[in-house]
């Protein structure tokens, strides 16, 4: 497979420029990407079984990977849920789909929510891990109007190497991501 377009800017040009910000002495010091997780909650899926499967087409068409399933743990009565019920799907993606949905995901989707202004800078776990959640599926340009029978977000989880929350905004930053000023 090539390699895609933020992987060779990310190691031709964001690299050197993380060494010299953070006077790394090691390339391997330097934070990357390492997955990104796309997890989309299905209170309905308990009573509809369409949505499952619409969603479970959609994630897959914005992703270019099947989800998994992700079903109850145990039963809860007050959101009528029995223990291995659906309740959700989830896609991890790596190397080159991982650069290309990033890709996509801040040249593409990000810019056409309503009113974009940025991404919270503030979604960082601690760790220079990010999250970021999307209200509605229809902002990925593969996924058509007219297909959509209810609109449903999701939650992007964009997983790096960086030891803080400084390393990954500088690294996600670099690489595009359009963060809003404070």
């Amino acid at each position: 497979m090539a390699t895609t377009r933020l992987k060779s800017l990310y190691q031709e040009t964001i690299v050197p420029k993380l060494i010299n910000q953070f006077q790394y002495t090691n390339v391997h010091q330097v934070p990357k990407l390492v997955k990104v997780t796309i997890n989309r909650g299905l209170g309905e899926a308990a009573q509809n079984a369409k949505s499952l499967e619409a969603s479970i087409n959609e994630i897959a068409l914005v992703t270019g990977q099947k989800p998994v399933v992700t079903r109850a743990k145990k039963a809860i009565a007050g959101f009528k849920i029995r223990q291995g019920m659906p309740v959700g799907i989830m896609v991890t993606l790596r190397a080159e789909r991982m650069y290309a949905f990033f890709d996509r995901l801040v040249s593409l989707s990000l810019p056409r929510i309503r009113d974009f202004r940025g991404v919270s800078p503030k979604s960082f776990d601690g760790r220079g891990n990010y999250t970021l959640g999307v209200r509605e599926q229809l902002i990925f340009p593969e996924v058509e109007y007219d297909s959509v029978d209810q609109v449903r977000g999701m939650d992007i989880s964009i997983i790096t190497t960086a030891k803080n929350d400084e390393e990954g905004r500088a690294l996600l930053k670099e690489l595009g991501m359009p963060f809003r000023d404070q």
